[in-house]
């Protein structure tokens, strides 16, 4: 049996203030939620390049095994936990699997690392899920990522489980029709609780020879507004439910949200605390976990709440999510286009981020065949050195509308490197005001470019600022 060892959770920066879109959508009488917020993903983030922020906040020792888990990963054919493994440095042996179908499937993956562990095992679950315009999900739903690693010792230990398959249609989603189609709240909330959820949990309790009572914290999605008190009442759960936080706060993350509210349990949790788990969609996955220690460091789910960039431009959310198609002019048609054997020759590097070091000691990115460095033996290989953690601060910055960006203006410069690296690079997460020289920066994973045409994208590493704003308010 595993344990639990680190947890982590990311959002991105923006968040769309939902009494604003709610005031957008007023003449229509649509849009649901009108309170709190809802994380936004940039333009240039999806559910792997989240998954691969979250994954960077954990602890511990180098995975042997890496699970993406997400109901809307950019790829149907192409291995993400592949690309997540590349992105974080770690070896091409490391075992690599998807997992998806249903929301519970972060939580289905931690509850198989913790029943059969023979290593370390890092599981990371983002979500960027479409929603048409105008739709409850669309202000209800948030985008974000979360990640957990399980060891043979940790901080929390599986006390008990159950689990329950129930084709439950809350909504759907398909190839065919990509955007939620929702059942009636009422029916969904009331047969949640008494079909699927309380069955479930009970279970789990029993297994875990606890009571509901006994209960320190928990973590259990909404799959309709209100759900968590009358499955309370039902059950005899006094404990606060974590989900709803998070949900208020960010929106409901998908796959992600129970890991993501899992992290800020436990951040406050203490040695003894019980904490009931539950991953919920086409059934529900229950676990109850047992305190046995403290997290060696924050997860930042709570940072994470904290720190973003509050909006209310309705339009441009609705360009940012993929709802509203603009007409960005010919500077937009550029062919972007990628070869596979260049992915093949230059992809390591890429997705981790990889340069190389001399025999001077000099560093450079990209690698080439010589050495840049005049004094450099150019018999000698290049080292690889990976720079997607190394510190790094602003040498030269531009922002521009002449360069096409779905999200303007566009931001580059050159980066300065603490091992003396030096890339030119793209900025994100620019909040309002300029960026100075000599503001410190930190490496983002993120798309590069996105070739519309054949569907695919490329990922490559942008410098976003070293902090973010916090949220007012």
């Amino acid at each position: 049996m595993g344990e639990i060892s680190s947890l982590s959770a990311y959002l991105p920066m923006l968040r769309l203030e939902r009494a604003a879109a709610a005031a957008a959508l007023r003449w229509s009488g649509l849009g649901g939620a009108r309170a709190g917020h809802r994380s936004v993903a940039s333009w240039d983030e999806d559910a792997l390049t989240m998954a691969v922020e979250a994954a960077r906040g954990l602890s511990g020792p180098e995975p042997g095994e890496v699970v993406f888990a997400s109901t809307s990963a950019p790829f149907h054919d192409r291995l993400h936990a592949g690309l997540m493994a590349a992105a974080l440095g770690l070896p091409a042996s490391c075992r690599a699997g998807d997992v998806a179908g249903s929301r519970r499937c972060a939580v289905g993956a931690l509850l198989r690392a913790l029943r059969g562990n023979d290593g370390q095992t890092l599981i990371a679950a983002g979500e960027k899920r479409p929603a048409r315009a105008g739709s409850a999900a669309q202000l209800a739903w948030g985008d974000g990522a979360a990640a957990a690693a399980v060891s043979a010792n940790g901080f929390a230990r599986l006390r008990g489980d159950a689990s329950q398959n129930h084709d439950f249609i809350d909504f759907h989603s398909s190839r065919d029709h990509p955007t939620p189609y929702m059942a009636e709240e009422r029916f969904v909330r009331d047969t949640a609780v008494s079909t699927v959820l309380a069955p479930t949990i009970r279970a789990a309790l029993r297994a875990a020879g606890v009571e509901a009572g006994q209960i320190t914290h928990a973590v259990i999605p909404e799959p309709a507004p209100a759900t968590y008190r009358p499955l309370a009442a039902k059950l005899g759960l006094k404990a606060e439910n974590y989900a709803e936080k998070v949900q208020a706060a960010a929106g409901d993350l998908g796959a992600a949200l129970p890991l993501f509210a899992l992290a800020l349990a436990t951040d406050g949790a203490k040695p003894g605390d019980l904490i009931l788990l539950a991953g919920f969609g086409s059934g529900c996955d229950a676990l109850v976990l047992e305190m046995t220690g403290r997290p060696d460091r924050p997860s930042g789910a709570e940072q994470a709440l904290r720190q973003g960039l509050a909006f209310k431009d309705y339009l441009r959310f609705l360009s940012l999510s993929g709802s509203l198609d603009l007409d960005w002019g010919p500077r937009s048609e550029l062919e972007q286009k990628t070869a596979g054997p260049v992915l093949e020759r230059y992809g390591h590097d890429m997705l981790g981020f990889v340069g190389g070091r001399d025999s001077t000691g000099n560093v450079q990115f990209p690698k080439t065949r010589l050495p840049v460095s005049p004094e450099a033996d150019a018999t000698v290989p290049l080292t690889d050195v990976r720079l997607a953690d190394t510190a790094a601060r602003i040498q030269s910055v531009t922002a521009d509308r002449l360069n096409y960006c779905p999200d303007p203006p566009f931001h580059f410069g050159l980066v300065q490197f603490d091992n003396g690296a030096r890339v030119l690079m793209e900025f994100c997460d620019v909040p309002p005001g300029p960026l100075e020289v000599g503001d410190p920066v930190r490496m983002r994973f993120r798309i590069k470019s996105v070739d519309r045409r054949r569907g695919f994208r490329t990922y490559f590493w942008k410098a976003a600022p070293a902090e973010r704003p916090a949220m007012e308010g």
